[in-house]
């Protein structure tokens, strides 16, 4: 097994460790179509330690993003309970929430989410200022994210003079560079092809055994969920396994 390096650059103002880094309690959400009600999550608990590669399967409408964006919450939900970092989100407010997503939580998306006006290194450092940094910081962290994921001789290209896998790899800068405690990644390969989605995912592979930086992957690629330490597969708004996968 290989050895973990000294934490980078972009660990630096990471807290102390706690059992786990997300948690849910019991998790319901109901969604409102009109006059008919669609339950979304049906009393999901799970547990994620610092460290791991989770990947979240299952077909689709089972809940699988309705669960992500709770996590992170990017997502209200009807009861239970989603801690962060041992964080209740629900004793947050929403400006208390918006912050702690901004600090501790990285997002990745299948369609990139760049903005097509902005280099890489623009894109990278944005969230960084919104977040309160200066700009000597923000382009301190941005540049340190992009060497990272390799793009340190891209940093003037806007997204569309990018292929679509840098373009993920600048996604994956800015989410490392606030210095995430997680990072939930929903279909991050679903717009590569087979060449690129691989690369991407040997560096998911590769910053979580650097880094031990802690992901979780909603996917329906076998071969991304291969490179998880874990696998849930949801159904109808429940989890109906929570396995390891073979070492």
């Amino acid at each position: 097994m290989l050895g973990r390096k000294p934490k980078s650059e972009l660990d630096e103002e990471a807290p102390l460790e706690t059992a786990a880094v997300v948690e849910a309690r019991d998790l319901r959400k109901t969604y409102t179509l009109g006059n008919v009600k669609v339950p979304a999550l049906r009393g999901v608990s799970l547990r994620i330690g610092r460290g791991e590669v989770v990947a979240i399967v299952g077909p689709s409408g089972c809940g699988k993003t309705t669960l992500l964006h709770c996590l992170s919450g990017l997502e209200t939900f009807d009861s239970g309970e989603v801690l962060l970092e041992g964080r209740s989100l629900a004793t947050l407010s929403d400006g208390q929430k918006a912050e702690h997503r901004a600090r501790r939580v990285g997002f990745v998306f299948q369609s990139y989410n760049l903005l097509p006006v902005l280099n890489a290194l623009e894109n990278v450092e944005l969230p960084l200022l919104l977040a309160g940094r200066s700009g000597t910081e923000a382009r301190r962290r941005a540049l340190r994210a992009l060497e990272v994921v390799g793009l340190e001789n891209r940093l003037r290209h806007r997204p569309a003079e990018l292929s679509g896998g840098q373009q993920q790899r600048v996604a994956i800068a800015r989410a490392l560079a606030t210095q995430p405690a997680v990072i939930f990644a929903d279909e991050p390969t679903g717009n590569l092809d087979s060449d690129s989605a691989e690369e991407v995912m040997q560096l998911i592979d590769r910053l979580n055994v650097e880094n031990g930086q802690t992901f979780v992957l909603v996917t329906h690629a076998r071969e991304v969920a291969a490179h998880a330490q874990r696998i849930i597969r949801m159904r109808d708004g429940e989890i109906i396994s929570d396995e390891p996968t073979s070492p």
